[in-house]
């Protein structure tokens, strides 16, 4: 896989062409309902130009439709200006933790890998499945996400999200989700959280796997994640390939 063509159209398809381009070089996207994810996903600026986008975008939060809102700036390191981080930072915006861009071709995948023992794998497809999923992500990750269970609940039946709980008997200690990009060659990976007293048995890989199968059936050529030091180093090993950072630069409206 040659990275830097593959970035491109990571660029082009999943950044730029997700949206209409504004007058100031960005493309913002605002999901529907008061808890949607909003946010700038794909900017090109100069340094003459930079700041002059920021303003644009913390006046439309300051309008009746941003009010309220979280809003997020998707940075990733091979964005221009080289200072576009200090400059969001000065606007107001707060850093949180940095992840991995990470693709692989899903050819290249190994999507053979069985759930461990006493695991099974079940499809969310109901309310209640999503309160398994937000559950198991809360204890997984140690924080809860106050909006998560909405946003599952939005997307319960669309045929773009799919969501999966690894249960061990009655009790879920694992869960994942794929979402699909129609237009795009590239299906992301979102999740993938485990319980800390079932890490190390597999069940990260196998979800991997599990969701590959599933994206490869529809059609598309790449998974891509923004990984977190825990995952990456799997990720690594599974052929997922490094390609650049993305932080989330937040502010509320």
């Amino acid at each position: 896989m040659d990275h830097g063509s593959v970035l491109e159209v990571f660029d082009a398809q999943m950044r730029r062409g997700t949206g209409p381009v504004a007058p100031e070089r960005v493309v913002r996207k605002a999901e529907p309902g008061e808890q949607g994810w909003t946010g700038v996903v794909w900017s090109d600026l100069q340094e003459d130009s930079a700041d002059r986008a920021i303003a644009a975008q913390l006046q439309w939060l300051a309008s009746p439709e941003g009010t309220g809102r979280e809003f997020e700036w998707k940075l990733y390191s091979h964005d221009r200006p080289a200072d576009l981080a200090e400059r969001l930072t000065a606007a107001g915006f707060t850093a949180e933790p940095p992840e991995t861009l990470m693709v692989t071709e899903i050819a290249t995948l190994p999507k053979d890998t069985s759930p461990p023992a006493g695991i099974r794998f079940e499809t969310v497809t109901d309310a209640a499945g999503v309160d398994l999923l937000a559950e198991v992500d809360a204890r997984a990750f140690g924080t809860v996400d106050t909006h998560l269970r909405e946003r599952l609940l939005a997307q319960l039946g669309s045929n773009d999200v799919h969501m999966t709980v690894a249960m061990a008997g009655n009790r879920a200690v694992s869960g994942a989700r794929l979402e699909f990009h129609p237009g795009t060659q590239f299906a992301s990976l979102w999740g993938g959280g485990t319980v800390k007293e079932w890490r190390g048995r597999g069940i990260y890989r196998a979800l991997v796997a599990h969701r590959a199968r599933i994206a490869a059936d529809r059609g598309c050529r790449y998974l891509q994640v923004d990984a977190s030091d825990q995952s990456r180093p799997i990720l690594e090993r599974l052929g997922f390939a490094a390609l650049s950072v993305t932080t989330p630069y937040l502010i509320q409206g």
